[in-house]
């Protein structure tokens, strides 16, 4: 049974690596010919999409990685990395960076009026990163209750996030660049925490400590 730290830390570490505040920025620069409306469309769509996506590697992550022959020890440990490198990129401001490229590239290649899928739903909220997590924390959560529960953290952190996307420019004014970026680099640091938690509870399991 999933126990009340379990859920926290589910929690903590979705939040942070799927990082609203960051993205709310991002989501203002593709939607920025749209309508209030348009965008209420275009954030309820990517956050709808990208939960189904998230939950489906929530529910059958783990039976793909034991088809493919890889322990859950040795992908903690991968997925700690990955997530550090994440990490990593938020503190030095990096990961802004990445996210707006791929938006503008989006944007050249016409896919404008099917944006709530790419580049939003995926890589943008769904990414790398948010897979790699979801995974990790379902090797946590064995049972069918406790993958309910984490599907259902999954579900309030993209609530949370449709809600950020929505007030998206009234946030982007009132952190403005100074305020966004102290708060990247705080979530940074406490995803860097997380990911090396990650990696260690990878390493007791690969090798039974």
């Amino acid at each position: 049974m999933a126990t009340p730290d379990m859920l926290v830390n589910a929690l903590t570490t979705m939040l942070v690596t799927l990082d609203p505040p960051g993205l709310a920025p991002v989501f203002l620069g593709l939607t920025a010919a749209m309508t209030r409306d348009q965008r209420k469309f275009v954030a309820l769509r990517g956050s709808l999409i990208a939960f189904g996506i998230l939950a489906v590697f929530a529910l059958f992550g783990s039976a793909v990685l034991g088809l493919l022959g890889i322990s859950i020890g040795a992908f903690r440990i991968a997925g700690g990395l990955l997530l550090f490198w994440i990490s990593f990129e938020m503190v030095f401001e990096k990961r802004q960076e990445r996210k707006e490229k791929t938006s503008r590239a989006a944007i050249t290649i016409d896919q404008i009026h099917d944006i709530a899928v790419f580049p939003l739903a995926l890589p943008l909220i769904a990414g790398p990163g948010a897979i790699s997590a979801t995974i990790l924390l379902a090797g946590s959560f064995n049972g069918p209750l406790d993958r309910a529960l984490l599907i259902g953290v999954i579900a309030l952190i993209m609530i949370g996030l449709y809600a950020t996307l929505l007030v998206a420019e009234r946030l982007d004014r009132f952190l403005g660049v100074t305020g966004r970026a102290i708060l990247t680099r705080l979530l940074g640091v406490l995803l860097a925490a997380l990911s090396v938690q990650f990696v260690i509870d990878g390493v007791r399991s690969a090798f039974n400590l």
